[in-house]
């Protein structure tokens, strides 16, 4: 027999019934206001963009909301447990890494990163770019233009590829003058996300993969990786490269430079054959939970916001823990100083290993110089720099990236943990050799206590640096300026 509805039942039903109808037309109507309101940008242009437009003001004719928020990337207010986005002197806090990188042009200056607007104006102002006065095309490759600037794929169709690669940094410097923005991501037509620069793309191709078929939330990374990422400068013609062919972890990519014998520079005091890692935030990412649940960059550092009427992605890219409330709260319903504090405790945990990584192999590259001067050979010392070069390797690729703590925590403590280990082994190794060559005991070390006292003892001039990039910022840098808005490269703002 067929039971029948209470009366209050039927009600309930009906009442259920409607209230998901209502929300359903709430939703369709909403996302026919959202497209309608899409439609109307498109359908209202102030101008039509063809081509590679590297002047970021043309796009904010046509999304004013958009280019608002890419405009506060210039601002350098926020700061964290242990970063933000204020250009601060990492090589003062931490004078261990002058003598990390002694022989290399990052123990001259090494800031934390600031915006994207700041982009151009950072490369040119840092001392490790050089002060090319009487070299105007030195000394630096135009490789490392590749990630500032709108202008580069712009003068990679101009110039061709290789040719742009296979030139000195100078020799563009009143071309490459608007800082990082919307064609580096955006094709102009539609807006779509494209990949503006070949090395993505020529990596995906190797691994047998078509990055035209990346999903929308895949190119939400994507575009990022562009730059995001490890590359080295590969050959005589310094052909930017992504290290990806046998993998994206440290170990893989590792494998890939010792296959190819590649080495970034050799220590000024161990002689150690360095590797130098860029900041590898998009391979990191991948390896984090948030990576393999395809949460994109976009998701944390450019969440939406709704602007009059219209939900817009937020393009003033900072770190997420600056707007808690529109990243972290939208998946976790924890308080924002809770989910705060998950961080900083990732944070410090690396950090703890980070330090310690820091003093041993710091002290390993002294122990090694002292090594090479009472007599050791090459054969005696290559265990040694070959685990120099491994405890490098990996405390390097953990600092380097943005955010790795919290993007990969346990990989990032484990990368860590295994480049203590090398530098202990290094140091254990080197106590061997210097024992063969008739020392034993405690080798002296340096005081090395703050930036400068590290400086003067890897044999650094730095009153000559600043004077010559001084020189170099009051003569070369206006003519290039003058030049750019000759040819109306650079924006009058």
């Amino acid at each position: 027999m067929e039971k029948k509805l209470k009366s209050w039942q039927g009600w309930l039903l009906f009442g259920g019934t409607m209230v998901i109808v209502f929300v359903l037309g709430l939703v369709v109507a909403s996302l026919m206001e959202r497209r309608a309101e899409v439609i109307s940008v498109f359908n209202n242009k102030r101008v039509e963009i063809k081509g590679i437009e590297a002047h970021n003001e043309v796009f904010g004719e046509n999304y004013p909301r958009q280019y608002e928020t890419w405009k506060q990337t210039a601002q350098t207010d926020f700061k964290s447990e242990f970063n933000g986005n204020e250009a601060v002197d990492v090589l003062a806090q931490r004078p261990e890494m002058v003598v990390l990188w002694a022989g290399y042009a990052f123990s001259k200056e090494y800031t934390s990163p600031r915006g994207h607007m700041h982009a151009v104006e950072d490369i040119v102002r840092t001392l490790r770019t050089g002060a090319p006065m009487h070299d105007q095309d030195g000394p630096q490759p135009a490789t490392c233009w590749t990630c500032k600037s709108p202008d580069v794929p712009r003068m990679m169709e101009a110039v061709g590829v290789d040719s742009f690669y296979h030139n000195k940094w100078a020799a563009y410097g009143s071309e490459i003058v608007n800082p990082i923005g919307c064609a580096d991501c955006h094709e102009p037509e539609k807006m779509q996300l494209q990949i503006s620069r070949p090395a993505l793309r020529e990596a995906f191709a190797r691994q047998g993969k078509d990055i035209d078929k990346a999903t929308l939330q895949e190119m939400r990374s994507l575009v990022c990786a562009q730059c995001h990422v490890e590359y080295f400068f590969k050959g005589d013609q310094k052909y930017l490269t992504f290290p990806w062919d046998k993998g994206i972890t440290v170990e893989s990519m590792e494998a890939y430079y010792d296959e190819a014998g590649f080495t970034d520079y050799t220590h000024a005091l161990s002689r150690a054959p360095i590797l130098k890692a860029q900041h590898p935030d998009y391979e990191i990412a991948q390896m984090g939970i948030h990576g393999q649940r395809n949460v994109s960059c976009a998701d944390c550092h450019m969440p939406y916001k709704n602007e009059g009427g219209m939900k817009i992605s937020d393009h003033h890219i900072q770190s997420p823990l600056a707007m808690i409330d529109r990243t972290c709260q939208v998946c976790h319903r924890e308080s924002e100083e809770t989910l705060r504090n998950n961080v900083y405790e990732r944070q410090r945990k690396a950090n703890e290993i980070r330090n310690r990584l820091e003093q041993e192999l710091a002290k390993a590259h002294i122990e090694a110089k002292y090594a090479w001067d009472k007599g050791a050979t090459e054969k005696e010392m290559n265990e040694t720099l070959k685990l120099i070069r491994q405890a490098q390797w990996r405390w390097d690729f953990a600092v380097a990236s943005h955010g790795a703590s919290f993007h990969a925590p346990q990989e990032i403590q484990r990368i860590l943990g295994h480049g203590l280990d090398k530098a202990m082994q290094a140091r254990l190794a080197l106590s061997k050799v210097l024992a063969r060559n008739g020392f034993m005991g405690e080798v002296p070390l340096p005081d090395i206590s703050t930036k400068a006292k590290a400086q003067e003892y890897i044999g650094l001039d730095m009153k000559k640096e600043y004077e010559d990039k001084n020189i170099f910022l009051k003569t070369i840098v206006p003519q290039w300026l003058e030049k750019a808005k000759a040819n109306k490269r650079l924006a009058n703002t």
